[in-house]
């Protein structure tokens, strides 16, 4: 089983998410899909052993809902 979602991807698991983190373990991001600030966010996440996808980070362009702080 591998250990994070680059080693996942080298074996060619493409829908593997990392076990044991809970949402609150990690910030959500109301960066606009695409932008560099996201893709850092993202970036940092795998590195640290996260799940890419918060369920309350930022999904549309138009997505006006506030993150919670």
């Amino acid at each position: 089983m591998p250990n994070s979602v680059l080693d996942a991807i080298k074996l060619g698991i493409w829908d593997f998410e990392p076990q044991g983190h809970e949402q609150d373990d990690y910030e959500p991001t109301a960066s606009l899909p695409g932008s560099g600030e996201k893709l850092a966010i993202l970036s940092e996440r795998v590195k640290d052993g996260f799940p890419l996808w918060h369920p309350q980070d930022r999904r549309t362009y138009d997505d006006s809902a506030k993150i919670p702080e």
